[in-house]
């Protein structure tokens, strides 16, 4: 018998029938999902499944996601907390939250504090080495952690934004003000990034709390930046602890289990593609609104009057590092492929050179990639260890959607097209429209392209901008695109203030307003 049942009443009647706890799967059972589909409990997932645990079944694909128990019991006692907090944290001075920013910069920017850090760091990049796992965005590096207090210096210098008035409209004898206010209590998982940590605890410039879980390839960093820089720098403040809790579990289901959690006011989530899609999926479930940052991938235009010299210099600097802003796909025109493509092969390699790889192209077939591209091969460097692969494969066009994760080794699709129109309706088609760049010097070029281009990130050099700390010296919660639509009301930089809602108070001076 089917044992989990959703349905919308639009026209017809409502049926209820009695409900029981599940206590045990049985292999083969059948799971009704999406209305009218069935899927079947294998039997890993009936050996797994004990008294107590909950299953999730995602409405749009039929996955059956197992949350152990003890998983959701360790994330309702973390929002509980951070809900208990977020209640307690509006009653504190905004100097109190200044406190808490400025000596959580002050222990990551101190020798002795951080030492316990990195050392728990080099074991996480160890372990994940071990595993065959990629560790480029795992390091805690010089620069990360100038990064990581450069930001919560800027949040402890920026001013407060909790009840602020944003609009006032005024009546005969009484006036309606649109005041800014905390959203509450935010969820946010995301992968194994230390710097992220940081940029988490933004959310509470603006009043509210968070509870965080970090990719198991980083949980010993992030535990130990817990207990030597955050937990003091919350209780020097005189801040609840529970403004900023780790859920400390290694499981992926604690991610499914935390989003499960109707206790939260926003579910954020930042990591890759698939797996950001099924968190969001699983927060929607549950009524729960949703933040994505996940599928990336920026494009790069070279128009009919781009300078060679410019385009050059911009790919370089676009393919410093492998992250979601990063060049994956450059068009060219053909009336400008014999000059330029020559000039994207040489910046890539200089690109790869600074780590003492090579770069590897994947080309949509044309007579203008130039035939030596075919013949050579590259040294590739991956999770795995060192390749020797083509220079250049051929892809077929819808491939430009496939975004490259690559270690070392700069990698991205080239593709000849005949109009900059023409690289436009490819991006909005193909692309998780998310960032993109126009290299040409005809400024009519530039406008016509920001109409027809659907993208929130839309530059003119390097696609590496877009960023929050970098581009509005606010540390970002992650970036959105618009592959599911438009965003309402917001950026698709989130930042810890623009986690807010809006209240509205009325102020009465007339006894005798009535309507």
């Amino acid at each position: 018998m089917l044992f989990a049942i959703w349905c919308v009443a639009q026209r017809g009647s409502r049926h209820t029938g009695p409900v029981s706890r599940l206590d045990v799967l049985t292999a083969g059972m059948p799971v009704l999902f999406g209305g009218n589909q069935v899927t079947h409990v294998d039997e890993s997932l009936a050996a797994a499944f004990r008294s107590g645990d909950s299953l999730v079944v995602m409405q749009h694909s039929g996955d059956l996601l197992h949350v152990p128990g003890d998983e959701a019991i360790r994330a309702e006692q973390a929002v509980r907390r951070a809900h208990d907090a977020f209640a307690e944290l509006r009653a504190l001075p905004d100097s109190s939250i200044t406190t808490f920013f400025d000596r959580f910069a002050a222990l990551l920017d101190d020798d002795t504090a951080f030492t316990h850090i990195a050392a728990a760091n080099e074991a996480d990049i160890a372990a994940a080495k071990a595993r065959g796992r990629s560790v480029t965005r795992l390091e805690l590096s010089a620069s990360m952690r100038s990064g990581m207090v450069s930001g919560l210096r800027s949040w402890r210098d920026r001013e407060m934004s909790r009840d602020q008035t944003l609009e006032a409209v005024e009546h005969d004898g009484w006036s309606a003000e649109m005041v800014r206010a905390p959203l509450g209590v935010v969820g946010f998982v995301f992968e194994g990034r230390p710097n992220v940590f940081a940029d988490a605890t933004g959310v509470l410039r603006s009043g509210n709390t968070v509870v965080f879980r970090i990719g198991s390839d980083a949980l010993g960093t992030a535990r130990a930046i817990v207990e030597h820089a955050l937990a003091p720098a919350l209780a020097a403040a005189g801040l609840p602890a529970g403004s900023a809790v780790l859920l400390d579990s290694p499981a992926r289901s604690a991610g499914w289990a935390l989003f499960s959690q109707t206790g939260l006011s926003l579910a954020v989530a930042r990591g890759s593609g698939a797996a950001v899609e099924q968190l969001g999926a699983v927060a929607r479930q549950h009524g729960i609104p949703v933040s994505l940052h996940g599928t990336g991938g920026a494009w790069l235009v070279a128009g009919e009057s781009a300078d060679a010299a410019r385009f050059e210099r911009v790919v370089t600097h676009s393919l410093d590092r492998k992250v979601c802003n990063t060049l994956n796909v450059c068009c060219v025109v053909r009336s400008r492929a014999a000059e330029l493509l020559p000039r994207l092969a040489s910046a890539a390699v200089v690109a790869a050179g600074r780590r003492g790889v090579g770069a590897r192209l994947h080309v949509v077939p044309s007579p203008e990639i130039p035939s030596e591209w075919r013949s050579a091969t590259t040294l590739v460097r991956r999770a795995d260890g060192d390749h020797v692969e083509p220079f250049a494969s051929e892809i077929a066009l819808a491939d430009l959607a496939t975004e490259w994760e690559w270690e070392a080794s700069p990698e991205l699709s080239v593709v000849i097209v005949e109009t900059v129109d023409d690289a436009v309706a490819l991006f909005n088609s193909l692309s998780p429209r998310f960032g993109v760049s126009l290299v040409d010097e005809d400024p009519v070029a530039h406008d016509r392209f920001w109409q027809a281009v659907d993208a929130p990130f839309v530059g003119d050099g390097m696609t590496r901008w877009v960023d929050g700390q970098f581009t509005l010296d606010k540390p970002e919660l992650g970036l959105s695109n618009w592959q599911h639509g438009r965003l309402f009301a917001r950026s698709g930089i989130l930042a810890g203030d623009s986690v807010h809602t809006i209240r509205v108070r009325m102020r009465q001076s007339d006894v005798e307003l009535h309507r």
